[in-house]
């Protein structure tokens, strides 16, 4: 992933945090591993633990058994 000079990861952490929990939002049932997500959104493997490690600590995401990662409130 590509960085404008003077842009701070975290900033893009914040970006990325949004941009995800808007897809969920407009996808109830999307079900995501971190490799998946990953090609999805072009993301390293480091910004994307992070930012589902931020959406799990916030409960909107949840990780499932299989080890994707849902809405929190999906059955």
């Amino acid at each position: 992933m590509a960085h404008a000079v003077g842009h701070s990861l975290h900033a893009d952490a914040v970006d990325w945090l949004g941009l995800v929990r808007s897809e969920y939002r407009e996808m109830p049932g999307l079900h995501l591993t971190l490799p998946q997500a990953q090609r999805r959104w072009w993301l390293d493997a480091s910004t994307s633990a992070s930012v589902f490690t931020a959406l799990v600590a916030a409960g909107f995401l949840r990780q499932t058994t299989r080890g994707g990662y849902v809405r929190a409130d999906a059955n």
